[in-house]
């Protein structure tokens, strides 16, 4: 509790984060003003938590392609000098993060149509964040804001190779108490992907919440990909993140895993055979898709499997390059899903989702990072001249 206490800014912790009040607030608050509360009666107070209202949203979106990313939203600071520890930092960069919002902002950035649905502390941060996927055009109308719970924070640790660490504040932190009755399920009706994580299913009441979105979306015919983003902290235990991550395995159509994440799931086998990763492909599955950073990634449909390589990068910080990559191929198989049936193409979209992930890499953070379709078609084309 110390940690959490430790960032709660000018406000009263209460003992019990899940007892909360079932008011709306004005969005449209100055910062450092007084918050203005209206009656559950308003027409955007259809939730216990704060729902944005249209004209804060960006609910006009295109739904023929719309992908909803479900799960985390939070704050990563990263040092400013790479291979020191956290204690040995002397700076860090704010920056928005969280797997999901990573993707939908990816996709965005790609020119693509994104919503995200999640929860953040109603705090500056909370707000920030909310202002951040606005301003990337995501249609933020699946946000709510918690009245108790603080918006995630998460230090990361660079080395000086790229790869990173992370310590987490989280006792609890405002996404994982999102519930049922927050969910907008008209949102997930209407979109034609559904992406989620891991991390949304380690506690109550945010895992009931994970589990009853997924079932909408599959019940209303959407395409359901999952990303594990394993964060082993995060879990009471190895093996309860080995059983949470699978408990939903065979409900998605499509599954991004890295190498790592395929060794931890079958508990230390060699992740880079083949037949390895065929025991992880059960048989509703449209594709697993293996990322290998540099080495670009595998992929495993029905009817064919193969390898696409990687683009070789000046690494700064790898944070968001796997986000990026998700981001990249569901921006074109939100466009046209046949893609999953044809090799060919769907090779290309692939080598694009390398690229997407290469190029984030190459700056600190995750958001900030993430690439636009024209900075990734230039540098596509540079490699093929």
């Amino acid at each position: 509790m110390a940690l959490y206490s430790a960032f709660c800014f000018n406000s009263i912790v209460v003992s019990n984060p899940r007892i909360r009040k079932n008011h709306c607030f004005n969005l449209n608050k100055k910062r450092g003003s007084k918050l203005s509360i209206r009656s559950p009666s308003n027409r955007f107070c259809k939730f216990q938590g704060k729902a944005l209202s249209d004209e804060n949203g960006s609910a006009d979106v295109d739904d023929s392609d719309l992908v909803v990313c479900f799960g985390e939203l939070l704050i990563d600071f990263v040092p400013t000098t790479s291979g020191l520890s956290l204690a040995d930092a002397e700076a860090f960069k704010k920056a928005p993060g969280g797997a999901p919002a990573n993707v939908a902002v990816g996709i965005s950035r790609l020119g693509g149509s994104s919503a995200f649905m999640g929860k953040v502390g109603e705090d500056e941060f909370g707000y920030m964040l909310s202002d951040m996927l606005k301003e990337n055009n995501v249609n933020n109308t699946g946000l709510r804001f918690d009245t108790v719970a603080r918006t995630a924070l998460a230090f990361v640790t660079l080395r000086t190779d790229g790869e990173r660490e992370f310590m987490f504040y989280r006792n609890p932190s405002a996404d994982m108490l999102l519930q049922e009755n927050e969910l907008d399920y008209d949102l997930i009706k209407k979109a034609k992907i559904f992406h989620y994580g891991s991390i949304s299913l380690i506690t109550e009441p945010c895992k009931s919440a994970h589990i009853a979105a997924t079932k909408a979306a599959k019940d209303a015919g959407v395409l359901l990909s999952y990303d594990p983003n394993l964060r082993l902290p995060l879990w009471p235990s190895a093996e309860s993140a080995r059983e949470g991550i699978l408990s939903i395995w065979e409900t998605a159509d499509v599954i991004k895993v890295s190498a790592e994440e395929i060794s931890f799931l079958t508990q230390g086998e060699d992740p880079y055979d083949d037949a390895v990763v065929h025991k992880l492909f059960h048989p509703n599955l449209k594709m697993l898709v293996v990322t290998e950073g540099p080495d670009g990634c595998r992929y495993y449909c029905q009817d064919f499997s193969g390898r696409v390589k990687g683009l070789k990068v000046k690494v700064v910080d790898t944070t968001g390059a796997g986000d990026a990559f998700v981001a990249g191929i569901l921006s074109l198989l939100a466009k046209d899903l046949s893609l999953l049936q044809d090799e060919g193409r769907l090779r290309e979209a692939l080598r694009f989702a390398n690229a997407c992930g290469a190029l984030t890499v190459m700056e600190r953070g995750a958001i900030p990072a993430l690439p636009t379709n024209e900075i990734v078609m230039k540098e596509l084309h540079k490699i093929v001249l």
